[in-house]
Formats: C-alpha cells, structure tokens, sequence
C-alpha cells in the first residue's frame, strides 16, 4: 500500500465502493491526454475517461487557459438576479446545437441535478396546466439517471436504491419498445407526467443498448398523451454516440434534455437542462409565487461556463463526434474476434463506446455486483489500462485524444481479460 493509499484509508469515503472489500484505490499523482500517471510512476490509459466525463482528454491546454483566464477576471457570481458574459454566451452557444425545439438553459452542477430539475420542471408544469393528477413518470428498465431522490426514483431500484423505497415516488418501467410504452402510456392514461430515457445507451446499465426507432416512437407516443419528454444525455452528450448529442443522431427533439459530464471535457463540474419555451412559459407569471423553486450556490459559476465554452469550440474545431467514432470503430475491429468467443454473450458499438457481456465463471452471479468485474479491474491494471467493469459488462470510452496505439492496446487487453476467464 502506497503512502497515499495509507493516508486515504484513514479518512477518505469513496463513492460506490465498499471499503470492506475494495482496500486499495489508485494512487494518482497526475495525467495527461488519455495517460493516469500514479505515484510509483506507472502510467494507464484512461479508456473509461474517468467515469466518461474526460472529452478531450486530462489537461487540455485550451481549457486550462480558459479557466485560468476566467478566474483571473470574474471567480463567481450568484446567478440569481445577477447574470455574466460566461453563462449568457454558454446559453446561446447550447441552444445553437441543441435539437431544435430546446429555447431555455437552467444551470445546475452535475448529471443528477440535471434530472432533478427536469422531473420539477415536468410535473410543476403539469400543476400549473391544471393537471396535478400526473403524478406517474415513466422510465426504462434497467435505468439509471442518478443518486438523489427524484434521479434515485426513477432509476432501477436494484441494485442500488432498494433501502430508499419508502421514499421514492411512483414510477412505470418498460422496455425500450414502442408497444410496451403505449401500453403503459393508456394503462395510466391522464396520469403520466413525463418519460425519462437514455437515448441510444444505458449507461449504468451496462451500456445497454437500443434502436433510434423506439426513441421517435416514444416521441410521438408522449406528445399524443400529454407528457413531457425528458432525454438524459449526461452520458451520451458531446459525441459519445457519434453526433453531438444521441437526440440528434436519432431525429428526437425532447421537451427537456439534461447534459453535464462532457459540458467542460471534464475539467470543472457543471451541468444544465435544456427546456422549451412552452416550459418556461409554464411558470412566466406576475404571481412571485409561480416561479421555479430550485438553486444552487453554483449555478452558472463562471470558470465552469467558460471551461464550457472552451470545450464546446474544440468539439466543433476537432469534430470530436467523428474522432470518437473511430477511436470506437478502432477498438471495436480490435475485439472482433470476441463475437465468437464462448465466453461472450453480447459485443456491441456505438460512436466511441465498445462493451461486451461476459458469461461469469460457474457459479458466479451477472449484474452490477458480479465479483468479475474487480479481478477483471484489477487484471487491467496490470496491463496498464483502467477499466471499470460494469458487474459482467466490460466496456471501453475512452477521451478523442486516444492515439491509434493506445486504442489498440485497449483493444488487446480487453481480448486479454476475456480469454483469462
């Protein structure tokens, strides 16, 4: 155990990890590009972008420059009854690329407060609409959108938010297919106040995957039935799928789209939810009392926004789309051969993301919590790779820095992995 490993263990609580297992976290002193650097001097190929928020990869000089210009001239600044260039001009710049439809930009600080905002947003709008009875959201199965409450309720409960059931609101889960959601859609017919979906991949889930066709049919079916239509692309957003956002690649424009993770390339933490008009009318009001109920002391903070700005400008200068779909294509053609491998159940891509099911030795359980997933972990590391396997779905997304050789040593580690089964 290293000296800074010594030091954590003292004090450190880390996020889903079981201390009493899990003993001995990485040690890391340092990055650059698509490289961890750790404090014995290994270094490891960062292909998860450091829980897919590393874009462009670790220390990218223009977004360095930027959050140093912009601490240098305004650090922070309430954001309510107070606004700044950073934020104003982030707004613009995300309307400008959004699917059409989205007009408004709310600010918050990570993925979950993304959700939260547009489950408040959906179902007050429903209260102000006369229709306080829409008290249901639908959401897919095997979902994920978070960890407070509202993000927690509509995510599986298993295996994660069991012990919260007592406090979690009424949610219906379906399949990503069109029929079972128009079922569910007339089951709770004027009762339904919002979808919530990870377009095209299911990330916790273990980059599940589904066809842009249900997305569009979902679509339509929500706007027939009254209910708001919320996309989660805190994962799928700045071209992870291939386009800019999962919507766009799939023709969708939602009534409320949450982004955060990719926003600043992982530098800063900052998140947003996009809105319609129509929404934001929902609660333009001369009563006080009909305004939005939700804040954070960092909302908008400047550095983030223009960490943001920096961000979004090298994803339109390095199509970072395109990069990440052959950094994928790449590692994709590199496991190949594994389509054929007993021991895989499911290979599949899409843009930058490549994952596969494994079939777990006799006896061992699938899903988040299959002890697979740290003997594969830490085997990686050996080779010089940080992987995080989703339970019995080992995947790889890297940041669109990732060279040609390092794409194919994650390809032939993860061939590795498979074949010491």
């Amino acid at each position: 155990m290293s000296d800074l490993t010594k030091r954590d263990a003292a004090h450190s609580w880390h996020p889903y990890t079981q201390h009493g297992v899990d003993r001995d976290p990485l040690p890391v002193v340092g990055a650059h590009k698509a490289t961890l650097v750790l404090e014995d001097g290994r270094e490891l190929i960062d292909a998860i972008s450091s829980w897919w928020a590393c874009l462009h990869g670790h220390g990218t000089p223009e977004l360095v420059a930027a959050m140093h210009a912009q601490a240098e001239t305004l650090d922070h600044v309430l954001f309510a009854g107070a606004t700044h260039e950073p934020a104003v001009r982030l707004a613009e710049e995300l309307i400008a690329v959004a699917p059409g439809g989205l007009n408004r930009v709310f600010y918050s600080d990570n993925g979950s407060t993304a959700v939260e905002v547009a489950l408040k947003m959906a179902y007050h709008a429903q209260v102000h609409a006369g229709e306080p009875e829409r008290t249901v959201f639908l959401a897919l199965e095997g979902s994920y959108h978070g960890d407070t409450f509202g993000a927690m309720a509509i995510s599986d409960r298993v295996p994660f938010f069991e012990p919260y059931e007592p406090f979690l609101f009424d949610v219906r889960r379906v399949p990503p297919d069109a029929d079972a959601l128009c079922a569910a859609l007339a089951e709770n017919e004027g009762r339904v106040a919002a979808l919530v979906v990870e377009p095209l991949v299911q990330g916790a889930a273990g980059m599940r995957m589904h066809d842009a066709s249900f997305l569009r049919a979902a679509r339509e079916a929500c706007t027939a039935a009254g209910a708001f239509f919320i996309a989660d692309e805190v994962m799928t957003g700045f071209g992870r799928t291939g386009a800019l956002f999962a919507c766009e690649r799939a023709s969708v424009s939602p009534d409320l789209m949450c982004i955060a993770k990719g926003i600043t390339g992982g530098m800063i933490p900052l998140a947003a939810t996009l809105a319609t008009e129509r929404l934001f009318e929902a609660f333009l009001h001369t009563d006080r009392s009909r305004f939005f109920p939700h804040g954070h002391t960092w909302t908008a903070n400047p550095i983030a926004c223009a960490v943001a700005l920096a961000s979004l400008e090298l994803c339109r200068a390095n199509d970072v789309p395109a990069r990440l779909s052959a950094i994928g294509t790449r590692i994709a053609n590199g496991v190949a051969d594994l389509a054929h491998d007993e021991r895989v159940l499911d290979l599949r891509s899409l843009g930058g993301i490549v994952a596969l099911d494994l079939q777990p030795p006799a006896g061992e359980a699938t899903g988040y919590l299959a002890s697979i997933a740290p003997k594969l972990r830490a085997a990686a590391v050996e080779r010089g790779v940080l992987l995080r396997p989703l339970g019995n779905v080992l995947y790889a997304i890297p940041p669109a820095c990732t060279t040609d050789g390092e794409c194919d040593t994650i390809a032939r580690v993860m061939c590795e992995l498979v074949r010491g089964l």
